[in-house]
């Protein structure tokens, strides 16, 4: 016997489209408000110097060397061997312009002596390098 009717019980209803829009508004305003970080893409351990750091200008062409082999001519990878064409491009089309190396401490100098041949080689008159300021006593 059963003195009692039983209730149904309903699902609770969700509706999943609002908060698929809901979700979607989240993102869109995390991703408009987000400041994100560049890092570069390697480290350098540069070397320190009393005489302060080169200054970059437009007409300066930064050359990046590390303990790896692939060498940066601004942020593309180049070899030792297209760099001298590179910088004699560049020469040509500005006779003004200037080098900059950023060698790691532990870089091999006889890669930083061949970029150095390869500036002189394509006639470029400054070649100057990046350091930390060293601490003056």
């Amino acid at each position: 016997m059963q003195f009692t009717t039983r209730r149904r019980k309903s699902t609770p209803t969700v509706i999943i489209i609002s908060l698929i829009d809901v979700l979607i508004v989240v993102l869109i305003f995390l991703m408009a408000t987000t400041t994100y970080k560049q890092q570069p893409a390697i480290r350098l351990a540069l070397p320190e110097s009393k005489q302060g750091r080169a200054g970059a200008n437009d007409s300066t062409m930064t050359v990046t060397i590390a303990k790896q082999p692939p060498i940066y001519l601004n942020k593309d990878a180049i070899s030792l061997d297209r760099l001298q064409a590179r910088l004699t491009d560049a020469v040509n089309r500005n006779p003004q312009i200037s080098l900059a190396i950023r060698a790691d401490t532990d870089a091999p100098f006889g890669t930083i002596v061949k970029v150095m041949d390869a500036a002189k080689a394509a006639n470029i008159k400054t070649v100057s390098a990046y350091t930390k300021s060293g601490i003056q006593q």
